[in-house]
């Protein structure tokens, strides 16, 4: 999948997914300047939508036949430590439940040497067809 094209923010952040299927995905987003607070610490902003470039992948790729596509109805993000610029993000979200109408994602995100930096559970909604 193209995601400049399909996730423009994500293509804008750095996201990449290094991995994607129904039952996980994986992805890093390298942490710049551009992206961070002024004391050079990534911004809790990029940080959800970090989380929410890899839910909508899990979310997309488990959807029912006849399904349009997905969108998100709730996020929460617990931070747990910070990512400080020049380091790179790991972010793995796998799937709570998967259902006809919603689908739960929970996605980890920790630097590459594993210090924990947020806990992120997000709801996707279905679309369907009008």
């Amino acid at each position: 999948m193209d995601f400049a094209a399909a996730m423009p923010l994500a293509g804008t952040l750095g996201v990449t997914i290094e991995e994607g299927g129904k039952d996980r995905v994986a992805g890093k987003l390298p942490v710049r300047a551009e992206i961070c607070t002024a004391g050079g610490i990534v911004h809790g902003g990029a940080i959800m939508a970090f989380a929410d470039c890899l839910g909508a992948v899990g979310a997309f790729l488990t959807l029912p036949e006849g399904a349009n596509g997905t969108t998100t109805i709730e996020s929460k993000t617990n931070f747990l430590g910070a990512g400080p610029v020049g380091s790179v993000l790991i972010g793995e979200a796998t799937p709570v439940k998967i259902g006809k109408r919603l689908s739960v994602w929970q996605t980890r995100i920790r630097t590459e040497d594993g210090a924990e930096v947020a806990l992120v559970t997000q709801t996707q909604m279905v679309l369907w067809p009008a």
